[in-house]
């Protein structure tokens, strides 16, 4: 019976510390973000080095979803969190992601970065933005300092990989160059056209390509009689048929907007994983329909 007893005891303290082990070797494992593309963008430099926790499902809204208990367990286990910056998703849950893992870094992936807002103001050494536009991994142009800033923290992860993953993120900036040069291309005779969308996700794309981005949804904020007119008048002028919306964004207000301007919805997907895919399709679709 002690025997039976002490073996118990002994069983119980080894599952124990098995358990404590494998959670922390998970914790150094597992990377948290919150969009698909930045998935893509830490596998194209890590490989399969970290297990990749996407905050936000594919056909969830990053300004409405809310987070679900299940995934507070990934949280737990991340080493760091890669923030967009300025998705709405990520203010209201920082709070309590943060305190799922204190120990976890959280790394902002817009710091630096040229960003288009409604306004900024300058505070000491820090610039202070307001209304900021989050889609930055829409531009080739950014999504080069993105991969840069993710580079430098896996790295910091996994320091005896760094080799690795610097060879890794030469290639994906080659990919990337490769990218822009492409989209460049085709868009050169395209400079100064405009382009109408429900929610303003291309607008460093439009930056970077020299197109003019117009939107039904401001700030957020669902459109007003007075800016649908707007839009209208200005897509009438142009002879602009189209109106582009992201599948996670109710269609009515673009459905009434192309029936005014005789015109049709073109569905696009920013947050799709294959990243450069994507963004190559999606100008492909807007040439065909300029």
């Amino acid at each position: 019976m002690k025997k039976t007893v002490l073996f118990l005891i002994v069983s119980v303290a080894l599952f124990s510390c098995n358990s404590k082990k494998a959670n922390k070797n998970e914790a150094g494992s597992v990377i948290t973000v919150s969009i698909l593309p930045e998935k893509t963008f830490v596998e194209k430099i890590a490989g399969n080095d970290f297990k990749v926790n996407v905050l936000i499902p594919p056909g969830s809204s990053p300004a409405a979803y809310t987070l679900l208990p299940s995934q507070l367990k990934e949280i737990a286990n991340s080493a760091v969190w890669f923030r967009m910056g300025y998705i709405g998703f990520e203010y209201s849950w920082k709070e309590k992601i943060s305190n799922a893992n204190k120990a976890m870094k959280v790394v902002d992936l817009s710091e630096g970065l040229n960003l288009i807002a409604k306004s900024s103001k300058q505070e000491g050494n820090r610039t202070i933005y307001e209304g900021v536009n989050p889609h930055i991994w829409l531009s080739p142009v950014l999504a080069k300092q993105i991969a840069k800033k993710i580079l430098d923290e896996l790295v910091l992860l996994k320091p005896e990989k760094s080799e690795k993953y610097k060879a890794n993120y030469r290639k994906f900036l080659k990919e990337i160059n490769f990218l822009d040069n492409e989209i460049r291309t085709k868009l050169k005779d395209f400079a100064g056209r405009k382009i109408i969308l429900f929610h303003p996700s291309l607008s460093y794309y439009a930056r970077d390509y020299g197109l003019e981005q117009f939107s039904l949804e401001v700030g957020g904020k669902q459109t007003t009689p007075k800016l649908m007119a707007k839009i209208v008048d200005i897509a009438k002028k142009e002879n602009i048929k189209v109106i582009y919306i992201q599948s996670e964004f109710d269609r009515e207000h673009a459905r009434v907007f192309a029936e005014e301007i005789n015109g049709k919805i073109i569905q696009i997907s920013p947050l799709a994983p294959n990243w450069a895919d994507n963004l190559l399709e999606m100008t492909n679709t807007i040439i065909e329909n300029f």
